[in-house]
C-alpha cells in the first residue's frame, strides 16, 4: 500500500504490532480516481473531496468535528481493535438487526480476550461502587414510559440496569398493545454508557458472548424500535447512544452531546452500536465516530441525522 492514492507517506500512519504492521490508509479524494478493488484488513479513510465517486467505497471520508489527526492518533494506539471496527462495520451494513447484533457481539467477544483491552484494564484505578442501578418502568394504556435511575452515576448501566431493560423492553417488543415506548434517563446526563468497574467481570470472552445473547437490551429494543422516541439531555455516550439509536425518533437537547469511546479501551461498540448508529447516520460517519472517539454536538447530531429534533434544555 505505497502507490500513489495515498495523499500522505504510509509510513506516517504505522504501528509495528507483534512484528508485522498494522496501518490506517489514507486517499487524498482530491487527486485519486482509483483505490484497491479489495478493501484491506485495516481502516481506509478519505481526506478531501465527498463528491469523488470513490468516497463511498472507503470506511470514512474525514469531515468535522473529526480532524485526520486525532483520528489516526486515536487508531494507532488500538490498532487491533480499529482493524475489526471497520471489518465489523462493512459486514453488517446489508444485514438485518437481530443477526447483526450476534456478529457485533462476536466481535467484541474477540477484542474482550485481546492485549489491547487487558492493557486498558490494568491502566485503570479500581473505582469504588456506587451502588445498584434501577430502570423504572411504568405502563399508561397503550404507553410504556422507561426511566434509568442511577443519577448518582450518571446513569452508568451496571448489570441491574442491564438485566431490568431487557425485561422492560421484551414486554414492549411482545405486547402489540403497546404503541408508544418512550426512553429517558435522569439526572444530569442522559447515560454515560456501561459501568466501566464492570468491565473484565466475565473473564472468558465466549461466555460473555452467551451472556450478551440473553441479556443485552439491544435484541429487544431492535423488535420494538418502529414504536421508541428516546429523549436525550447531557451525556449520551458508549451504551446509551446505541441503544436510543435504535429509536423512531430522538429527541435532543441543545446541549446534549454524543460519543462512542470504546475504542479506546481497545474494543468496539457492542450494546448494538455497531448495528444501531450506522442505520441512523450511515457506516461512514459511524466509523469517524468509533475509530475518533470524537464528540459531537447536538447541532452536528441533527445534521448527521443522529438526532431528529432538538429542545430546549
Amino acid at each position: 500500500m505505497t502507490s500513489s492514492p495515498f495523499a500522505v507517506d504510509p509510513s506516517l500512519f504505522e504501528l509495528p504490532f507483534a512484528g508485522e504492521t498494522m496501518p490506517i490508509g489514507v486517499i487524498d479524494l482530491d487527486t485519486t480516481s482509483r483505490i484497491p478493488l479489495v478493501m484491506p484488513a485495516f481502516p481506509l479513510v478519505g481526506l478531501g473531496d465527498p463528491a469523488n465517486p470513490l468516497a463511498n467505497q472507503l470506511d470514512a471520508v474525514i469531515e468535522a468535528p473529526v480532524t485526520l489527526t486525532g483520528l489516526v492518533q486515536n487508531v494507532l494506539r488500538n490498532p487491533v481493535a480499529a482493524a475489526v471496527a471497520v471489518q465489523i462495520l462493512r459486514l453488517l451494513d446489508p444485514l438485518p438487526s437481530l443477526p447483526a447484533l450476534i456478529a457485533e457481539s462476536i466481535g467484541y467477544g474477540l477484542l474482550q480476550g485481546g492485549v489491547e483491552h487487558q492493557t486498558w484494564r490494568d491502566s485503570r484505578p479500581d473505582s469504588p461502587p456506587l451502588g445498584a442501578g434501577a430502570v423504572a418502568v411504568v405502563r399508561r394504556g397503550e404507553r410504556l414510559d422507561i426511566r434509568l435511575q442511577r443519577a448518582a452515576a450518571n446513569n452508568a448501566i451496571d448489570h441491574w440496569m442491564r438485566d431490568a431493560l431487557r425485561e422492560a423492553f421484551e414486554l414492549a417488543a411482545l405486547d402489540i398493545g403497546i404503541t408508544r415506548v418512550v426512553l429517558r434517563g435522569e439526572g444530569r446526563a442522559f447515560c454515560i454508557g456501561a459501568d466501566l468497574a464492570e468491565f473484565g467481570t466475565t473473564n472468558d470472552p465466549a461466555l460473555a458472548h452467551a451472556i450478551r445473547m440473553r441479556s443485552l437490551p439491544a435484541h429487544a429494543i431492535a423488535r420494538c424500535a418502529d414504536r421508541l422516541e428516546a429523549h436525550v439531555h447531557g451525556a449520551c455516550v458508549g451504551a446509551g447512544l446505541e441503544m436510543a439509536a435504535f429509536a423512531r425518533r430522538i429527541i435532543a437537547s441543545r446541549s446534549a452531546w454524543f460519543q462512542l469511546p470504546e475504542l479506546a479501551m481497545g474494543l468496539i461498540p457492542g450494546a448494538g452500536g455497531c448495528v444501531s448508529v450506522p442505520r441512523r447516520i450511515g457506516r461512514q460517519r459511524a466509523a469517524l465516530m468509533i475509530l475518533s472517539g470524537r464528540r459531537i454536538g447536538a447541532r452536528t447530531a441533527l445534521d448527521w441525522g443522529l438526532v431528529d429534533a432538538l429542545v430546549d434544555d
